[in-house]
């Protein structure tokens, strides 16, 4: 490819840390994506940023007396700091009131669009709060939404995805509770409907998940929106159109901006194809709002979406012993680790349906590493000290049932690199048949661990050692990109580079004579 594949994740607010349902939804699978293809040699460009800009901010800045700008630091700080200990490594996170050229690109951008009458102004009901002196937009107000009945903030609905601006059944203000009262507001709106021919093209082409090609087909029957792009305010990027001082950028209209920015937009080619990972409940602003810029813009970007549910944390098995929710993801990687916390919302991951975080299955996943993997690692490294000092013994790899085993883990091989590539991504196959490979080697292991006592002494024992050593080898690679932190003690031990391709060649245990170098505890989690 000339250019990168271009792999996206939503962007979070900025009012609060990372909970193990953020990792859960869009972050560890892209990065897990991100790595294999960089493992194979693929060029990649991996995004996102911080919404510092969002609604909620400005919300939790009102309740607690903050600025704003104090709020979305502190949390932009500490989330940056939860993707680097969960493993998630990004080419490039948007930092909106750090990134130089950022506010202007974000002004250009709008200026440009609207003096092509992709934007316009729009005079709109929206509820406005007496008591608080205060527009109700976005997090601001909450109510029933108009389009599936549930109870939620303004903006988007995260249930069913669509924008409900100024159309809450019965809104509320957020801060003080009042009931907003309508009146009407003059914004700048993106009209989708001039664009319902360039954007049914660009959907029925892009192999869409059923629940998003049901959105989109659902939102083109009913009449596309008008989606506001401002609103009156004190936080965000200031609106750069006459008539409109006071006014600020929408926060989700920023939010799908915000990833051209982060791709380098206007600076180099877009990629020909982009990758995004997104919650359903954020869905819109990568289905359409995005798309919608590119279009009216005259450019076309095939486009894939991964789209997971919501992975529910406010559960009585969400608590720890002691009681206390024990969600957030600094928490939960300083008891756990990256590994089993990467490999635990992997297979929680919520496809098509919601699930739910349950303590007990992060303990189980601990118990599978320590009592499956780490077990049968110890004991290799064990029979390697106590059978040839310490280093790979001469020896081709083999023992009873090898042939057969290699048969089956070149299979396993194909599977995983498939479960890993984007056209069929299912992270949660790699998982399980990595646990079939490192399960079937500890059979094989316990198998041939009685060659060692043939009276014979023909030296048959050391080839089920090279024969494991070779597996241990190429789950180095195999198991980079669900957990890189044990991959890399591995392949430390064995004196490897770790992250190589998924294929069937990385069979290979390290060169004899090669003295390994054990972690003294786990290689994978804590």
């Amino acid at each position: 490819m000339s250019t990168p594949l271009w792999i996206t994740a939503t962007p979070p607010d900025s009012d609060g840390e990372l909970h193990i349902g953020h990792l859960a939804g869009p972050y560890v699978a892209a990065d897990v994506l991100s790595r294999h293809l960089r493992a194979d040699g693929q060029s990649v460009l991996f995004t996102t940023g911080t919404a510092d800009h969002a609604d909620s901010v400005e919300l939790r800045a009102l309740r607690g007396g903050r600025k704003p700008e104090e709020v979305a630091e502190g949390f932009r700080t500490a989330i940056t700091a939860d993707w680097l200990r969960s493993g998630v490594e990004f080419d490039h996170i948007v930092q909106p009131r750090r990134d130089r050229g950022y506010q202007r690109w974000l002004q250009d951008l709008l200026s440009d669009l609207y003096a092509q009458d992709v934007i316009a102004p729009r005079t709109r009901l929206l509820p406005y709060c007496e008591g608080c002196d205060r527009w109700l937009y976005g997090a601001h107000v909450t109510g029933v939404c108009p389009h599936c009945g549930t109870r939620g903030d303004g903006g988007l609905c995260h249930t069913c995805a669509r924008p409900n601006d100024g159309e809450l059944v019965d809104p509320v203000c957020s801060l003080c509770g009042s009931p907003g009262r309508p009146r009407r507001c003059r914004r700048l709106y993106l009209p989708l409907e001039p664009l319902r021919e360039q954007l049914a093209d660009h959907w029925s082409s892009a192999g869409l998940p059923p629940r998003l090609a049901v959105l989109c087909e659902s939102l083109i029957e009913d009449g596309l929106p008008d989606v506001a792009v401002g609103h009156p305010g004190d936080w965000g990027v200031p609106i750069p159109v006459d008539g409109f001082s006071g006014h600020r950028v929408d926060a989700c209209f920023e939010a799908a901006a915000m990833h051209l920015f982060g791709y380098g937009y206007d600076k180099k080619p877009l990629p020909e194809r982009a990758v995004h990972f997104c919650g359903f409940g954020h869905s819109f602003c990568h289905v359409v709002l995005l798309p919608a810029i590119l279009v009216a813009r005259g450019v076309k970007l095939p486009q894939e979406i991964h789209v997971n549910e919501t992975y529910r944390i406010d559960v009585e098995d969400a608590r720890g012993p002691d009681g206390k929710p024990m969600v957030w993801a600094l928490d939960l990687l300083t008891e756990f680790g990256s590994d089993t916390l990467r490999r635990h919302v992997l297979q929680a991951r919520p496809l098509g349906r919601r699930t739910e975080f349950r303590r007990d299955e992060l303990d189980r996943t601990r118990q599978i590493l320590d009592g499956t993997w780490n077990s049968w690692l110890n004991r290799l490294f064990a029979a390697v000290r106590e059978e040839c000092a310490g280093r790979v013994p001469d020896a081709e790899p083999g023992g009873d049932g090898w042939e057969a085993l290699r048969r089956r883990l070149h299979r396993a091989a194909e599977d995983v690199r498939e479960a890993y590539g984007h056209e069929a991504f299912d992270p949660r196959r790699a998982v399980a048949v990595l646990d079939e490979v490192v399960s079937c080697t500890t059979d094989f292991g316990y198998v041939n661990v009685f060659e060692r006592r043939r009276p014979s002494g023909t030296g048959r024992h050391l080839r089920p050692i090279m024969a494991q050593l070779a597996v241990a080898s190429a789950l180095a690679s195999w198991a980079w990109p669900v957990m890189p932190e044990g991959a890399a003690r591995l392949a430390q031990a064995l004196r490897l580079t770790p992250g190589g391709p998924v294929v069937p060649e990385a069979l290979v245990p390290p060169a004899p004579g090669t003295r390994l170098a054990p972690p003294s505890g786990p290689v994978f989690g804590f």
